[in-house]
């Protein structure tokens, strides 16, 4: 409690650095939130950028004085630096793996396959594709995040046991929910972004394939 009335008083007396440090965390959870990081990723980096900087702040100011913004920016920015290079460690999301493929749904013709494949394989399915960036964090543990998740939801190609998911495949691809808006953004993965006729080609395929809607037994 102590520390917090600390930490308070500084952040009073400080208003620049205060300002300054709101606007950037602000920033980094509303890109946080635009690629999908995983809850435990933003817990991680904040801790991990905020506790060198809290220290510094508390010891600089000790008996009344005053910490020169431009000085805070640079204890900030070498506290991410290291933070990042720490969370190179973090084993989650360097394996890479994909699993056998045990069953695919019986598709309605190749070309519903193939636009699946482009649309959804990405993270619902043992044949993902990791790119180069997956490797270093915390990108791999959104890459990875992403994949768990689509696979605990639907995963195409275990087909052979129930997918809970399976049947809202239509649904969600009706209505513009996958993929993800995440998954496309700043011009990644290009091939997912299907023309209105190949989107309306793979809804009437997913129609005919057994188990992808609703309506179907």
């Amino acid at each position: 409690m102590n520390l917090f009335r600390r930490v308070w008083s500084i952040a009073r007396s400080h208003r620049s650095i205060a300002v300054l440090t709101v606007v950037l965390l602000l920033v980094f959870l509303a890109f946080g939130v635009l690629i999908g990081m995983p809850p435990f990723g933003f817990i991680v980096i904040v801790l991990g950028v905020a506790i060198p900087s809290v220290v510094f702040l508390v010891r600089a100011t000790a008996g009344g004085s005053r910490v020169a913004t431009a000085k805070f920016i640079g204890v900030l920015f070498a506290a991410t630096a290291l933070t990042l290079v720490a969370i190179q460690l973090v084993p989650y999301g360097r394996d890479h793996s994909n699993p056998a493929i045990t069953g695919e749904p019986q598709w309605a013709n190749p070309e519903t396959r193939e636009l699946m494949v482009r649309a959804c394989f990405g993270c619902h399915s043992n044949e993902v594709e990791y790119p180069a960036y997956a490797s270093v964090a915390p990108v791999s543990w959104v890459v990875q995040s992403h994949i768990d998740e689509g696979r605990e939801k639907v995963n195409y190609s275990e087909f052979d046991r129930r997918q809970r998911g399976a049947d809202e495949t239509l649904e969600v691809i009706q209505e513009g929910e996958m993929p993800p808006h995440y998954y496309t953004v700043f011009g990644l993965h290009p091939e997912a972004r299907l023309t209105q006729t190949e989107l309306d080609t793979l809804i009437a395929g997913i129609r005919a394939t057994p188990g992808l809607a609703e309506h179907d037994d």
